[in-house]
């Protein structure tokens, strides 16, 4: 079985290419998301066409590469029987397994989305660069999740990226106004970013935690089918008006949204891990910083400088800590 969403290829060659791919379609994403928001396009429409595409893609390689089994009556047994060993330690078995993938994919999904609207409004307020810097240090939180639930303890190249961390996030999110008024402006939409992007990664661990082999792709069905479900109740809601520019936009920010994990799964399969992490969040931020520069003619404070930079050592130590310990 070639399940390509859950890492089973092996793509052969020189895999750091694909690494690269993957910093293009995670920064192409942002730069999509800040292109679609200059040109006035209806942020809801985007967003639920984004997830529509993502759907798409998920059926398509879900049909490819099938999966070990159906999710079913049996499926449903099997894991109610499964789930006290797992509480224990241990993981899913094949017919547990895919009801696993639909139970963790759905609040993954959730909060997937809820990144993808703060990353939007993140983007309107605070530009490109700092958006990408928050939503990239969003490992601290399954970070901190892991060291409550299973006593996983920071190493000390790991505090330290925490402590930078935490400074970039100051810097980031208290800052000065502009136009030279007197005192400070507090910029929550930094840290709902933070904060919503980080449960999606811890998500994603969760499921990993438990899973049985094969049914990544299931999972990335329920993580973006629940989105779009999401998506589309919210732009219904808002009677959005619905134009071609903001379904091109939308379907064109989905394709670089699910093929970052491709491509970054592509990479692990023959980059070491202590590689990949850093090397992607930092050039992520990185090129984010210098396409928003370049393309729309931002310019950060000198405070927001600081917080990019720091942003990028926080990602590359909390990472290769990570790695190492």
């Amino acid at each position: 079985m070639r399940d390509y969403a859950c890492g089973s290829i092996h793509p052969g060659g020189v895999p750091l290419p694909f690494l690269l791919l993957a910093v293009l379609c995670s920064a192409s994403v942002a730069l999509l998301l800040r292109w679609s928001g200059g040109r006035g396009l209806d942020g809801h429409v985007v967003t639920t066409a984004n997830y529509a595409a993502a759907v798409t893609i998920s059926l398509l390689l879900l049909f490819t590469g099938g999966l070990p089994t159906t999710p079913g009556t049996a499926s449903l047994r099997s894991f109610s029987d499964e789930i006290g060993g797992v509480l224990r330690g241990g993981t899913f078995g094949a017919e547990g397994g895919s009801v696993w993938a639909l139970v963790s994919g759905i609040p993954a999904g959730v909060f997937y989305y809820l990144g993808i609207v703060m990353l939007q409004a993140s983007i309107r307020e605070c530009g490109t660069a700092l958006s990408a810097g928050f939503s990239k240090m969003g490992v601290l939180v399954p970070m901190a999740l892991s060291l409550l639930l299973w006593g996983e303890i920071p190493g000390v190249v790991q505090w330290a990226g925490i402590i930078l961390a935490l400074l970039s996030i100051l810097a980031g999110s208290v800052g000065f106004p502009r136009g030279g008024d007197r005192g400070t402006v507090f910029r929550p939409v930094l840290l709902m970013l933070f904060l919503s992007v980080g449960m999606a990664e811890f998500s994603n661990k969760a499921y990993q935690g438990f899973a049985a082999p094969g049914f990544r792709s299931l999972f990335l069905l329920a993580v973006f089918g629940t989105a779009l479900a999401l998506s589309g109740i919210r732009t219904a809601r808002s009677a959005a008006r619905i134009s071609r520019g903001a379904l091109l936009a939308g379907l064109a920010v989905g394709i670089p949204n699910y093929f970052a994990s491709f491509f970054l799964i592509a990479a692990l399969s023959g980059l070491s891990a202590a590689i990949v992490f850093p090397a992607y969040g930092a050039l992520t931020i990185c090129l984010v910083a210098l396409s928003g520069r370049l393309l729309f003619g931002e310019r950060l404070t000198p405070r927001e400088r600081i917080s990019v930079a720091l942003a990028v050592c926080a990602t590359i130590l909390v990472n290769l800590g990570g790695r190492a310990t």
